[in-house]
């Protein structure tokens, strides 16, 4: 399975690491940290030395309940940011967390290379058609509501039906409109219980009947910390944990806080598979 990033071509038959960029100022976990020019590319240095393939600038922040911002004010944060890491790592290939389809249009016109929506298409009805004319891949989430809403809206018969389910409709609508590369992302912990995210994670293998390469984004997440009774900041085990089961479930792209942790549980993967 290959991608198209910029005319590179990447091979996601062997794992690849996702590093997160927040450039906002109340994230979940490093909310506020890279907030400067000079952190933000700090952290993009040492994500790129560490081993990360792809940095994920989001400017938006999705934590449960989180505020919304304005659309000039998510293009300014995050136009850049990823003007300022390609000025610095012309070689980055940078995805934008966004799930508005001007954002997106903003961000890859500065340089980066990938759109990663959280919402999958349903919070912007005009964002297959920007990415289809982009033609940028495109990482598709499953979410329920809003950021600010989706803790309430947990209530599934089924979650691994209903997730795929999902998902498979809106890979198939974002093929319709001419979109070809397509990663796609369960969304651990939107709109999804600690059990539900637990249940998706032990399931992730029927994933790979949606035949698109799987993003696996649970770094330093509640339900890990939650779980091991500790904080965020504490997590990193757990994540590390997690990590490894989805490799061996079959994950394509880790979306991670900490690189050289999990490209560490890459390159372990990688051997046990030789």
């Amino acid at each position: 399975m290959t991608i198209n990033c910029r005319g590179n071509l990447i091979d996601l038959s062997n794992p690849k690491v996702m590093g997160i960029i927040n450039v906002t100022p109340d994230s979940f976990y490093d909310g506020g940290k890279t907030f400067s020019e000079e952190k933000i590319l700090k952290q993009a240095e040492k994500m790129l030395s560490e081993g990360a393939t792809f940095l994920d600038v989001g400017g938006y922040s999705t934590r449960p309940g989180a505020d919304e911002i304005s659309e000039n004010e998510e293009i300014g944060r995050v136009v850049e940011a990823i003007e300022s890491i390609l000025k610095n790592f012309p070689e980055a290939l940078i995805s934008v967390d966004t799930f508005r389809s001007e954002v997106a249009k903003k961000a890859i016109e500065a340089g980066a290379a990938i759109i990663n929506d959280v919402s999958g298409g349903s919070l912007d009805a005009e964002m297959y058609k920007t990415v289809a004319s982009l033609k940028v891949p495109y990482i598709l989430m499953h979410m329920r509501g809003t950021p600010k809403t989706m803790v309430k809206l947990t209530d599934y018969q089924n979650v691994t039906v209903e997730v795929l389910k999902d998902l498979a409709e809106k890979i198939a609508l974002a093929r319709a409109e001419g979109i070809n590369d397509i990663i796609a992302d369960p969304g651990f912990g939107f709109a999804k219980t600690r059990e539900q995210s637990f249940q998706l994670l032990n399931n992730l293998e029927l994933f790979k009947n949606l035949n698109v390469p799987i993003l696996v984004g649970v770094s330093r997440k509640s339900f890990i910390y939650k779980t091991l009774e500790t904080s965020a900041e504490s997590a990193l085990n757990g994540t590390t944990s997690l990590n490894t089961i989805a490799l061996l479930k079959g994950a394509s792209i880790l979306r991670v806080h900490d690189v050289k942790e999990a490209m560490e549980c890459v390159k372990l993967f990688e051997n046990l598979k030789s």
